[in-house]
């Protein structure tokens, strides 16, 4: 395990991405992808669980640690946390935990970029963050996409098709394909992407660490992105304080009191608020005089 890590870690530092090979197998896989595909069987509405759709093409699943104790023991497995200690610093914690299906389309709906996050008026130089994703599909078309070498260079940003061709060898380009339960770390500072076309559904997680007392940009503020961590308690046990620091246990530097949303859509989320509040009102009724007409049968059986 000790030989692992230092080499993962070198990968890392080397190529900004280090690919581990069935990190996840078995039973562990099995009990995630059918809670992950829980999510999936209908959009999040009401008091139904689901999953929240805020573009074409990808089906988001927000706060994963909930669904299966796997997400919880992949979050802090020895050889993530050991690589991010080295790599970012004792101060890292998980900041997020989410994931989506992504629908199969020839459209390049999610293209070449750095990943923002951090406020870049009030930080120098570029403070280092690593998300942990896997895969829980086997992914062979829509893969990830990272020009090893290109983490640590530039400021985060969207980057065009042209200027990808101008600056980087293609030869750079890893595409990370692969059968479910393949896992990658990668310095989210590195230029990536999700390739086209998505010819197969393709479901993936993404974990995201870093040093939460980085001041973190507006955008991520306003959605509070960096939320604190949503738990099942029945997954706590056992767990070390080490572990607990690294879930952000106690920690209120991304908490916001009384935080609310500020909703896009509210003419069509009001015109559905009132149909809904109608159906209710009209199964309320019909369950009366349901009864009232079982009351009334009742009557003249007895007669």
């Amino acid at each position: 395990m000790k030989t692992f890590i230092m080499t993962t870690l070198e990968q890392l530092d080397k190529d900004g991405l280090a690919i581990l090979p069935n990190f996840i197998q078995g039973e562990t896989l099995t009990n995630m992808q059918r809670a992950f595909e829980s999510r999936l069987q209908r959009l999040r509405w009401n008091d139904v669980d689901g999953y929240e759709k805020t573009e074409r093409f990808r089906h988001m699943v927000q706060d994963v640690l909930l669904l299966d104790e796997g997400f919880v023991q992949v979050a802090l497995h020895p050889l993530v946390t050991d690589v991010l200690r080295s790599y970012i610093g004792k101060s890292f914690e998980l900041v997020e935990a989410k994931g989506w299906k992504s629908i199969p389309t020839m459209r390049m709906f999610h293209g070449w970029h750095g990943d923002a996050w951090y406020d870049q008026t009030k930080v120098s130089g570029i403070p280092r963050e690593v998300k942990l994703a896997f895969y829980l599909t086997d992914v062979k078309t829509g893969a990830f996409n990272y020009f090893k070498g290109s983490h640590r260079k530039h400021q985060p940003r969207g980057w065009r098709n042209p200027e990808i061709a101008a600056t980087f060898d293609p030869k750079q380009n890893v595409i990370v394909d692969g059968p479910a339960g393949t896992a990658f770390l990668f310095d989210t500072s590195g230029i990536h992407g999700q390739s086209c076309p998505i010819l197969e559904p393709r479901n993936a997680v993404f974990y995201n660490y870093h040093d939460p007392s980085v001041p973190i940009q507006q955008e991520d503020l306003d959605y509070y992105r960096y939320h604190p961590l949503l738990l099942n308690a029945a997954f706590l046990g056992n767990l070390s304080p080490e572990d607990h620091r690294i879930l952000g246990f106690g920690n209120k530097s991304h908490y916001i009191r009384a935080f609310e949303r500020q909703p896009k859509h509210t003419a069509f989320q009001s015109l559905h608020q009132r149909a809904y509040n109608m159906k209710i009102v009209t199964d309320e009724l019909g369950s009366r005089v349901g009864a009232r007409l079982r009351g009334l049968v009742a009557g003249k059986g007895k007669k």
